[in-house]
C-alpha cells in the first residue's frame, strides 16, 4: 500500500546556468545567483498567478482538509528556545537563529498545513543590519562592547514568521446601561465660610441592542520562539500586500513551522474579536458613560489562511548573556532586548550627583 504523504518539501532552485542555489534577493524581487549572476522572477513556476483563497476553519478543525493543503519539511527543534525551524540537509550542524545556542542535527519531518500566502523580504541583510545597529545606538546606556560586537558581528539570519489570519462574520446582542452625568449643587463649609459646590452625578438608564462587525485578517503569530512583545511590536504588516505562497520567495531564507494549533490561535483571535465587539457596544450604548451587563456573541463563516512574514534576526552571546534583536524585513522596524551597562548607569549617576552638588554649591555661595 502507497504511502499517501505528501513528500518532503525542500526549497531549493539550481541556477539555470552554474547549478549553485539561487537565493531570493529583496531588492529586485528576483531568485539570484551569487557565484554567475543569472537570475530570474521569483513568481514563476506551477505556484504563479494563484489567487490567495481563504479556508474553512471548521473543516480544518475536523481535519477534513486534503492532502493538497498539507506538507512535510524536515525540522531542527532548538532545544533551549524550543523554535521549530527547517533544516537544510547539507549542513549538519548550526546555532539557532533564535537564541544561539548550537543545534547538532535535524528532528525529522513535520507534517503541517501548508502556507497559504506571504510577504516577501523588502529589506535585504545589509539593511536590515543597519536598521538593528542605528537601532542599538539610540540606547544611551546599551554596552559600548555589545554594539560594536553587533556592528562586527555574525550575518543576520533571515526567518519567515509563521502566522494565523481569520475572517469572521459576527453579530451580538447586548444589554447595559446609559449613564448621563447631571450636576446638583450643594452648600459645604470651607474655612467656615458657606461656599456652593457643583457636584457631578450619574442618571443611569437600562437599554439593549444589537451590533454586527465582519472580522478581516485578525493575526495571531503561530510561534512561541519570540517573546510576544517583540513581535507585536513589528506590527503594522502590510497584508493588503500579500502574495500567493511561492516557494522561490523562500531560496536562501529559513522558514520557522508553526507550534500554536490553530484552535489555540482562534481563541487568541476570539478575545482580540470580543474586545473589539466590547468597544462596539460601549459607543452603541452612547451617553457619558457605559455599563455592560451581558454579551451574546453569534460567529459565523469563520475562515483562516496559514501565512508567512519576513523577519531578520540576530541572537548574539555577550558577556554569558543571551540578546535577541529582530527586524520587521518590510519596514525595517526593530525590536528586542534592551541591554544596560552597568559602567555607563553608574558614571550617568556620579555625574548627576557632581552637577547636583556644583548647583547646591552656587546657590549656597551666592547667599
Amino acid at each position: 500500500m502507497q504511502d499517501a504523504s505528501p513528500p518532503v518539501q525542500e526549497h531549493r532552485f539550481p541556477c539555470d546556468q552554474c547549478g549553485a542555489d539561487l537565493r531570493f534577493d529583496p531588492a529586485h524581487g528576483t531568485l539570484t545567483c551569487d557565484f554567475c549572476g543569472f537570475s530570474k522572477p521569483a513568481g514563476g513556476g506551477p505556484w504563479g498567478g494563484r489567487a490567495i483563497r481563504e479556508r474553512d476553519f471548521a473543516d480544518a478543525i475536523r481535519q477534513r482538509l486534503g492532502a493538497a493543503e498539507m506538507e512535510e519539511t524536515r525540522t531542527a527543534t532548538c532545544s533551549n528556545c524550543a523554535a521549530v525551524f527547517e533544516f537544510d540537509p547539507a549542513v549538519h550542524a548550526a546555532e539557532c537563529p533564535f537564541c544561539a545556542t548550537p543545534v547538532v542535527t535535524d528532528t525529522g519531518t513535520n507534517r503541517h498545513i501548508k502556507p497559504h500566502a506571504l510577504l516577501p523580504f523588502a529589506l535585504d541583510e545589509r539593511a536590515a543590519h543597519k536598521a538593528m545597529t542605528d537601532w542599538l545606538g539610540r540606547l544611551w546606556f546599551a554596552p559600548g562592547g555589545l554594539r560594536q560586537y553587533a556592528r562586527k558581528g555574525r550575518r543576520m539570519q533571515g526567518i519567515y514568521a509563521p502566522y494565523w489570519t481569520f475572517d469572521a462574520d459576527t453579530s451580538s446582542t447586548y444589554s447595559g446601561e446609559r449613564g448621563t452625568i447631571y450636576y446638583e449643587t450643594r452648600t459645604v463649609m470651607r474655612n467656615g465660610k458657606r461656599m456652593q459646590q457643583r457636584v457631578a452625578k450619574v442618571r443611569w438608564r437600562p437599554v439593549s441592542g444589537r451590533v454586527a462587525r465582519f472580522f478581516d485578517d485578525v493575526l495571531v503569530l503561530a510561534s512561541k520562539s519570540l517573546p510576544k512583545r517583540f513581535t507585536d511590536a513589528l506590527e503594522p504588516w502590510d497584508l493588503s500586500e500579500l502574495e500567493p505562497y511561492q516557494p522561490g520567495y523562500l531560496a536562501g531564507f529559513r522558514a520557522e513551522a508553526y507550534t500554536v494549533p490553530l484552535e489555540d490561535a482562534f481563541a487568541e483571535a476570539r478575545d482580540r474579536m470580543d474586545r473589539v465587539i466590547a468597544r462596539d457596544v460601549r459607543f452603541d450604548i452612547g451617553g457619558d458613560q457605559q455599563r455592560i451587563h451581558r454579551i451574546d456573541t453569534t460567529v459565523r463563516d469563520v475562515t483562516f489562511k496559514h501565512i508567512l512574514l519576513p523577519v531578520w534576526l540576530a541572537a548574539y552571546k555577550y558577556r554569558g548573556k543571551t540578546y535577541r534583536f529582530v527586524v520587521n524585513g518590510r519596514t525595517g522596524r526593530v525590536q528586542g532586548e534592551r541591554p544596560w551597562s552597568a559602567v555607563k548607569i553608574a558614571l550617568a549617576v556620579i555625574a548627576g550627583l557632581i552637577v547636583a552638588a556644583g548647583v547646591g554649591y552656587l546657590a549656597a555661595t551666592s547667599q
